[in-house]
């Protein structure tokens, strides 16, 4: 063992307090998923310098990073050298060093082209970070995502509870991050945790292939015209500032210098080092074009062959060195007992051997991706070509018994789908136009596959294919991509066909792989050569449609295996809909191909003539034989169309990008072809009204729900709202006609439309009380009608119970469809009365995109929208409380726990608002918000208590950036959409858009003898404000009165003008702001009028500076909050050399021009004057000197109001003690 000293008191964790506890043995096997980075790593631990010199060459050679790496670059003595800090690392500690600042647990995203040192760039930072958190890598698979929140709030919680400390998780998977989040919540809640600090700071180290690094490049460019705030994640590319070119040439240097001739092979660095250069690339790979047709068969050629392609396609494989050596073992016997190494030679200096940690076998791969690219092309020109080195993969390496590891990689570099560049998605919606699927995000095969398909042949690519799907004879993915390159690339479906029954027969029951067959069926009869004779069609059709239905059929038992299922251990699954899309997309196909041929079909298909009273016309008596599926088209078209209009309007994919609009689209012009102009044949007339609803796709509620989102116009709604009525009026009718009835209403009445009828409450109560079988919807409508508002009726006594029926019928009817999808909000509660006060989601979409046509494709869950001012105006604010990270509201006396948007919002225990939203499972709290009271102090500026129409949590504080312009100082603030204020000045101001302003404070001295300003005095800074792009909807300016209702017709705002000074009344005025009408600008203020006998009291400042003065001398200002004047004095005291003394202000506001007396307890200290009078807008205020003989003690200042209104006569007090004056940098004897 090369490890000479181990410590004696074992590994510890950092402490939240900058301390450290050590941990037990059995803390860290607890941990088994987590590479724990402990505080004290290594230290007090003596290593073999050759172990040393050996793990620093490897590194440097382009293995992966250890922990010893960092260890040894902080070593003063011996081999290690400092690290090179990447331009990237100062924001990434940034970012995770402000999440720290908020509970909860929060993401920092790190994207990264292969090879560019983003692994690194990564455990660099938790490296550092090790005594301020807890750091950790995530070893494990992300699947069993309970087990890794129990490891991660164990590693937090571990010592007692003064002991925790937050967790830095590095991870490399992104894809189940929010499910992670919420089961460390979960964690969190049931062990009942209280915490004042975040959880975990997940560090998502994404490795992302060129082009896409380089659109969220560009993307953020585009976003910085715009946006103020920082970037949401840092990118790390193959390219070099100049900063770090310098660095890396002054590395280069050292290291040449250390090493001498191995420098030459430090490859991982040199490529860096290089800025990536390919020549530099070239000249490393020259021994490749030694390769001839003579030797390309020696094995150790394949091998490099091997290693060269896994690396240039899945970064970051390897093989293991026993893998290696047993390749090369029927090579000649002269190696004998030769390493590796020199077996591989002339290939070995190109090629990195290496070892995680002890317990871990040895791994080899190519020293760096572009090697192994470059490698691979070499190969390909000597002989050695892609396809017949894959299958090499295949045979060789994967003959007996696999390494999961390598098993992977074959997978990612065979199967894994890349996203496509952004010209090609760009291409494709030029030209085909219409909404893009997930699907043609992405490319149609592997990249390996691609490219053996561009520079071989596709017959290659499917070779490959082939001998993967007979290697891994269990495996039922490689014979499933093989299956799509016969159909999509090659046409051949019977083989298509073969190859998708095989992928079937080795896992029968998953549906996504059943879904393979269907679609070779569909592509073949929408390939079909026209004009294809109908008997061939329907052939084709029936073997789709039994293909989807048999998918079906399996997605069905997958739904209800999983909610049998504990269904913790993993994530639950998406319900597969494909089956049901595919059946109507070949009915879709079948319609036009038919009745292209004959408008026949189109009554056949329709059901308004039987296809037996018709053959003759169709021509083919034969046809009969395919009659049942005929007759069963139309009414499985209308159930599954049914089914996901419910779908799409109640539910959305939990991804960001989804094919929603797509399917939309795609079933509805399917539904409107089978459905036609008329009802089936021998159908009763009532069936008419209902033809009528079908045709303007509203026969069902989600149907009617959705007649916003379809654009339909005011007469069409009602129309849809007169044929409910005329179907509730019906005999046969039931409450859940009635239901979409009112709701057809309710949708008129989001167009700004009036019902013919208002009193629906009422008919509404006659259906009550709600049985266990009525519909979801129906559940729903009772909720929507009867939520109590505080100035309504309480028309629910039990608001509980009515909660449970809905939950209820939800969990009964649709839980274990939704169970992996987001709920859609379908209705927000509003500011109006009765049915008014329902606010349809789409409304506010169109609202916020400022578009009634387009698609809004909006966002929910990250809740953008509702900061919008405009959509908030909509809405009626709902007041709650957080405890123990679940959220209670009282609706109309009763206490009800809440369902979140987004759990991350409560974090914080405390009163909270937010807007109310009702999904088809309830009620749901959107934009959580911590509500705070603050009475004086807003920003640096002294204001009256916060409070009047919005509360001050929903103004979003920013900082100004400041530049000095010849003595002026100008405030530059940036803002998206919202409502914001300024930290210095509490100026606020809402937007729509992105909007960019500055301003400078000015002095209203010049101003105070105008006629303008006569009867009036200063009521707030004076603010020069103008606005560089975007435009203010509202600007609300800040004064400093203590206000009650009474003053409010006192209050003006001064317009300074060249072409003559406007003073404005103003009508709404709150306890700190004043609303100005007009966003246009000029030097703006506000003013109060002076009344006699009506004195005004206004919050102030008073400001301490200790002079440079024989004797202790301090100068006692009295001042109003207005940033001007205290730019004034500061001026004015710095340029004699005073030192400000930061104390206190007057809690409570004090009388204009009064005068106060200033004492001290000091019997030698002299003051003059003794009193001081407060005024506003002098620009040289007057001032108290104290003076203070021999000071050597703590003393207080007091003012005391002269006028003695009450007891209580002493305004403001405060300690000068002696190290407020001792330790300033002034030196009194200087004087």
């Amino acid at each position: 063992n090369r490890k000479l000293k181990v410590m004696a008191n074992g590994p510890a964790l950092s402490t939240a307090r900058s301390g450290e506890i050590y941990v037990g043995s059995e803390i860290r096997v607890s941990l088994s998923l987590l590479d724990v980075l402990h505080a004290n790593q290594f230290e007090g631990e003596s290593f073999d310098p050759k172990l040393l010199e050996q793990t620093e060459e490897n590194f440097y050679r382009g293995a992966p990073p250890k922990w010893l790496n960092f260890h040894i670059s902080e070593q003063s003595h011996g081999t290690g050298s400092p690290f090179i800090k990447r331009d990237g690392y100062d924001t990434l500690v940034q970012q995770i060093r402000q999440r720290r600042k908020h509970p909860g647990i929060s993401t920092v995203k790190l994207f990264h082209q292969p090879g560019c040192g983003g692994t690194t760039l990564a455990m660099q930072v938790l490296w550092d970070l090790r005594k301020t958190f807890r750091c950790a890598v995530l070893t494990g698979s992300t699947s069993d995502i309970t087990k890794i929140a129990e490891q991660v709030v164990h590693l937090f919680t571990a010592g007692s509870q003064g002991h925790q400390n937050t967790v830095l998780l590095l991870l490399n998977d992104e894809q189940n991050l929010e499910n992670l989040q919420d089961n460390i919540m979960m964690k969190i809640a049931e062990q009942k945790i209280d915490i004042d600090m975040p959880v975990v700071i997940l560090l998502n180290c994404v490795r992302a292939s060129d082009h896409v690094i380089l659109n969220k490049e560009h993307s953020y460019i585009v976003k910085q015209n715009f946006k103020r705030n920082e970037r949401k994640h840092v990118i790390l590319k193959k390219e070099l500032s100049d900063t770090e070119k310098k660095r890396f040439n002054e590395k280069k240097e050292e290291l040449s210098r250390r090493y001498s001739d191995k420098f030459k092979l430090f490859h991982g660095f040199n490529i860096m080092q290089s800025n990536f250069s390919q020549a530099y690339i070239r000249e490393a790979c020259a021994v490749f074009k030694t390769i001839k047709k003579a030797n390309r068969h020696q094995l150790k050629t394949q091998l490099a062959a091997l290693l060269s392609l896994l690396n240039a396609y899945v970064p970051g494989s390897y093989l293991l060195e026993s893998q290696c050596l047993d390749f090369l073992k029927h090579e000649d016997s002269i190696h004998g007992d030769l390493s590796l190494e020199d077996r591989m030679k002339p290939f070995s200096d190109l090629i990195i051997t290496f070892q995680q940690d002890t317990r871990s076998e040895k791994k080899v791969s190519m020293a760096h991706p572009m090697i192994a690219q470059r490698c691979t092309e070499l190969m390909a020109e000597a002989g050695v070509i892609r396809s017949d080195t894959a299958k090499k993969v295949l045979t060789c390496l994967c003959r007996d018994e696999v390494p999961p590891s390598l098993l992977g990689f074959v997978k990612d570099m065979l199967l894994k789908r890349e996203i496509k560049k952004e010209e090609k998605i760009n291409n494709r919606e030029q030209h085909h136009m219409g909404p893009r699927r997930r699907e043609e995000d992405q490319e149609r095969f592997s990249r390996l596959i691609l490219d053996i398909e561009e520079m071989e042949d596709k017959k290659q690519s499917a070779s490959v294919l082939k001998v993967a799907s007979n290697t891994f004879v269990q495996n039922s993915l490689f014979p499933q991509a093989l299956a799509r390159f016969y159909y999509t690339e090659l046409k051949d479906y019977n083989k298509a066909e073969m190859w998708a029954k095989t992928a079937k027969e080795r896992d029968p029951k998953k549906s996504f792989i059943a879904d393979t067959l269907g679609q070779v069926h569909k592509n073949h009869l929408r390939n079909k050569e026209s004009p294809a004779k109908p008997r061939e069609i329907l052939q084709l059709a029936t073997k789709a449609i039994e293909a989807f239905k048999d998918e079906e059929r399996l997605a069905e038992n997958e739904r209800g295996k999983d909610m049998k299922e504990d269904g913790k251990a993993k994530v639950l699954r998406a319900f597969n809909t494909r089956g049901q899309f595919g059946y109507l997309q070949v009915c879709n196909l079948v319609f036009d191909l038919l009745v292209s041929q004959n408008e026949t079909w189109r009554r056949v298909l329709t059901k308004n003539v039987s296809m037996g009273s018709v053959l003759e016309l169709l021509g083919d008596n034969k046809l009969f034989r395919f009659n049942d599926l005929i007759n069963s088209l139309r009414d499985e078209v209308e159930k599954k169309f049914e089914f996901f209009d419910t779908y799409l309007t109640y539910s959305d994919s939990v991804k960001k990008k989804d094919d929603a609009s797509y399917v939309s689209r795609e079933t509805s012009d399917c539904y409107r072809k089978f459905v036609g102009d008329s009802a089936p044949k021998n159908k009763e007339k009532s069936d008419k009204t209902t033809q009528k609803l079908k045709q303007k796709l509203a026969v069902t509620s989600a149907g009617v729900l959705s007649c916003i989102d379809r654009r339909c116009t005011v007469s069409e709604l009602k129309q849809i709202a007169t044929w409910w009525e005329e179907i509730c009026l019906s005999k046969d009718s039931t409450r859940h006609d009635f239901a979409n009835y009112i709701l057809a209403n309710i949708m008129l009445i989001n167009k700004n439309e009036t019902p013919p009828h208002s009193d629906y409450q009422n008919a509404f109560r006659q259906k009550m009380p709600l049985g266990s079988r009525d519909a979801p919807e129906f559940h729903m409508l009772a909720l929507l009608i009867c939520w109590p508002t505080d100035d309504e009726d309480k028309f629910v006594s039990d608001l509980n119970q009515l909660l449970k029926h809905v939950q209820h019928s939800y969990e009964h009817e649709y839980k274990a469809l939704f169970q992996s999808r987001y709920l859609r909000p379908l209705f927000f509660l509003g500011k109006g009365k009765g049915l008014s006060r329902l606010v349809h989601r789409r409304v506010l979409e169109i609202l916020w995109i400022k578009d009634a046509v387009r698609d809004s494709n909006t966002n929910w869950r990250n809740e953008n929208i509702l900061k919008d001012p405009v959509v908030q105006e909509q809405l009626l604010k709902v007041e709650g409380v957080v405890r123990n990270y679940r959220l209670y509201a009282t609706f109309g006396g009763t206490e009800l726990e809440m369902d979140v948007n987004r759990r991350d919002s409560l974090w914080k225990s405390g009163q909270v608002s937010f807007y109310l939203g009702f999904t088809i499972s309830g009620p749901v709290a959107f934009s959580i918000q911590t509500r705070t009271t603050t009475k004086g102090p807003s920003g640096n500026l002294r204001l009256g208590a916060c409070g009047g129409v919005m509360d001050s949590s929903d103004w979003t504080k920013l900082e100004p950036v400041v530049k000095r312009v010849d003595a002026v100082q100008i405030y530059g603030l940036q803002s998206e959409a919202g409502h914001y204020e300024c930290s210095v000045s509490a100026l606020r101001w809402v937007c729509k858009e992105a909007v960019s302003f500055r301003y400078q404070f000015c002095s209203w001295e010049e101003l105070r003898d105008r006629p303008s300003c006569m009867n009036y005095m200063p009521a707030g800074p004076l603010l020069d404000i103008t606005v560089t792009a975007g435009k203010l909807e509202e600007v609300h300016l800040p004064h400093w009165i203590d206000h009650d209702s009474t003053m409010s017709d006192m209050f003006a705002v001064l317009h300074v003008d060249t072409c003559g000074d406007v003073v404005e009344q103003v009508s709404e005025v709150t306890s700190s702001h004043v609303k100005l009408h007009q966003t246009t600008f000029s030097p703006r203020g506000v003013m109060i009028r002076v009344k006699l006998g009506f004195p005004v009291k206004v919050y102030c400042d008073v400001l301490i500076y200790k002079t440079k003065k024989e004797f202790l001398t301090l100068h006692v200002y009295l001042v109003p909050p207005d940033q001007n004047i205290k730019q004034e004095v500061e001026r004015k005291e710095t340029s004699y050399g005073s030192i400000i003394i930061p104390k206190p202000s007057p809690d409570k506001s004090l009388h204009m021009l009064d005068n106060f007396f200033l004492t001290t307890d000091m019997d030698t200290a002299e003051i003059c004057p003794k009193t001081l009078k407060l005024t506003c807008g002098r620009r040289n205020p007057n001032f108290s000197e104290v003076c203070v003989r021999n000071a050597d003690s703590d003393f207080n200042l007091k003012l005391e109001s002269e006028q003695k209104r009450n007891k209580e006569d002493t305004v403001w007090t405060c300690i000068i003690r002696k190290g407020d004056y001792q330790n300033q940098s002034t030196d009194h004897e200087d004087g």
